[in-house]
Order: structure tokens, then sequence, then C-alpha cells
């Protein structure tokens, strides 16, 4: 039985050495597990979009859920965080492709120096990301959940939001928090709301200028503008519905449980599926930077003992490079899908 052999231009054949297709086994298995794991978050951000395409009308608005900026509280700033946050991780790329560059011409200061930049970015944006995590679930306004589990939220006769807590009547009433040690061991709830539904539909008939807006968003067109029952608050060529102080009144009404912020079963900016994704795309993705900071770390630190300058190749920090140049490329997909579109 014949067998075929390729040969090279140099006459020189492979067999199966440590090198194929011209790069080391180490780095060949880098790409293997970058276009894996790409596949991976390919599959979450394809879920997301279908998720949200099949409940458009109430997903949130980007817009109003990430407007906290640090240090400057009460300053509406929309998306502007995430928008550093997105420009320090990339900043980041930039540095690790000089730590790469440097390492070619066995410049051993200029390595470090540049990956010491790399894991700052790094930090930075873990802390950022872990920040942005608190400010979504601790929430801003709060919002009422139906029995029918409608989300109604609360605006001026302005149509700008209004927070819970500004409005809230102090009723002298006793809540119990349900948990199996009172003998309910079906019942379980997570911490108590600072309101009660009783409270919040007390202070709503005190401020008569305030209404309740729905999670519903429809998009500007002609027939929206004769309605006369329903106004509309324009948001980015988007409306989310505002009732009638009748209408208000009547859907209060059926109000079930007071929901403050976010988590894997109640969101106070829109659909459940929201926070379900924002957790676990941003987390998952979180992961992996904070997973590239500790081998950019280990790797900086065998940089600086030398380990590298006398093995004469800096080819580690060159897959590690890999790792961290593809984890900014995911960034700036979910960026795009998840906080863009």
């Amino acid at each position: 039985m014949n067998t075929t052999v390729t040969t090279s231009s140099e006459g020189k054949t492979w067999d199966g050495g440590n090198e194929p297709m011209g790069a080391s086994y180490g780095k060949l298995m880098m790409w293997f597990f970058i276009v894996s794991d790409a596949l991976t978050f390919s599959g979450f951000l394809a879920a997301y979009g279908f998720s949200r395409f099949k409940f458009i009308e109430t997903w949130p608005l980007a817009d109003e859920v990430f407007t906290h900026f640090p240090f400057l509280h009460g300053v509406s700033a929309p998306m502007y965080y995430v928008a550093l946050m997105t420009f320090i991780l990339i900043f980041s790329s930039v540095t690790m492709v000089l730590a790469v560059d440097a390492g070619h011409h066995l410049q051993k200061s200029k390595v470090a120096f540049y990956m010491f930049l790399t894991i700052i970015g790094g930090f930075i944006f873990v802390g950022s990301q872990a920040w942005e995590w608190k400010n979504f679930i601790k929430g801003e306004y709060g919002a009422v959940e139906t029995k029918g589990g409608s989300l109604l939220q609360f605006v001026n006769d302005k149509g700008e939001r209004v927070a819970i807590e500004s409005f809230a009547a102090t009723l002298p009433e006793e809540r119990e928090h349900l948990d199996r040690s009172k003998g309910r061991w079906f019942m379980d709830e997570g911490t108590l709301p600072t309101y009660s539904v009783a409270e919040v539909q007390a202070g709503f008939k005190a401020h008569p200028e305030i209404l309740v807006r729905t999670e519903v968003i429809y998009k500007d067109n002609a027939e929206d503008k004769k309605d006369t029952k329903v106004n509309h608050e324009l948001t980015k060529q988007k409306h989310k519905t505002i009732l009638t102080r009748a209408e208000s009144e009547n859907r209060l009404a059926n109000a079930s449980l007071v929901v403050e912020g976010a988590n894997l079963t109640r969101n106070e900016y829109g659909s459940k599926l929201f926070a379900d994704f924002f957790f676990f795309i941003t987390g998952f993705h979180g992961f992996h930077v904070f997973s590239g900071v500790i081998i950019n770390i280990i790797i900086f630190l065998n940089v600086i003992v030398g380990t590298y300058e006398k093995r004469k190749s800096y080819e580690m920090v060159e897959k590690v490079g890999l790792y961290w140049h593809f984890v900014d490329l995911v960034w700036v997909f979910v960026f795009t899908v998840f906080y863009l579109v």
C-alpha cells in the first residue's frame, strides 16, 4: 500500500512533530481553546438575541438602566461608564501588544512594564464590573409587580422617572418575613423591600401628579400621537406607555409586591430574562477577565525573575496575549449586543 507524503519547499516532511503549520504546540492549543470558547460565547449571545426579540415589548432600555457614574451620585450619565470600561479594556490590549513586541526583541524591562499596565487595566475592568453589578442589584427607582406579572414604574407629570421612596407613605404595619423557621417550609422569600404595597398605594393616592408607566415599549408612529387615553415618553425613538391617572389607579390596585433592583427572580427594569442574561453573560466574561489577570500576574512574575530571559524566548507572553486579545474582542461583541443594539 502506497503512502503519500507531503513535502515542503525545503524538501522536509512534517512527521507529526510539535510545530504543525509553523506554530508551536502550546500556541496551537491556545488557538483551539479560543475557537471553542468563541463558540460558547456565540451560543450565549444568540440565546440573548432570540429572547430579546421574543420579549422586545417589555425589554428594558439600556440607557435607562446603566446611568450611574462613580462619584457623580444623582447625575444621569447613560452608558458613559460602560464606554469607559470598554476603553480601558481595549487599551489594556494595546499594552499587551507592546509587551509581546518587546518580548520579540528580548527587552525584559519593557515586557515587565507593559504587562504591569495590562494587569492594572484588567483589575480596573473587573472592579468596574463589580461596581456595575452592585448598582444593578440595588436598583434606583423601584417598581411594583402586579398579580398578573406586569411591571409598573412611576413617573411625574413631565414623564420623568420617580423613585418609590420619594412618595411612599409610612404606615403603622408589621410585615412578616416568610422563611422555614416560622413553620412554612414551603415558603421562603428574600429580603423584604423597603416599602410594602399598601404604603406605595397610599403614597400614590396622596400625590396626584404621579402616574404609572408600564414596561411596554412602542415605536413612535402617527397612531400613537392621535391616542388621547395613553401618553408616551420618547426615549430614542421608543416609547414606554404612561397611563392616565384613572388607569394608573386601576392598575396599581392589582399590585402584589414591590420590586427593588434586580436579581434572578425579580427585575425592576423590565423583563426578568434581562437580569438573568446580564448576570450570566457579563459574569461569565468577567470570570474570563479575572482568570486572564491571574495568568498575567504569573507570567509577569516569571518575567521579573528572568525565566524567559534565560530561555531566550518570550513565547509564553505571546500565548497569554492571544487569550487577552480574545477576551477583549468578546467584550466588544457583548458591549455591542447587550448595551448598544
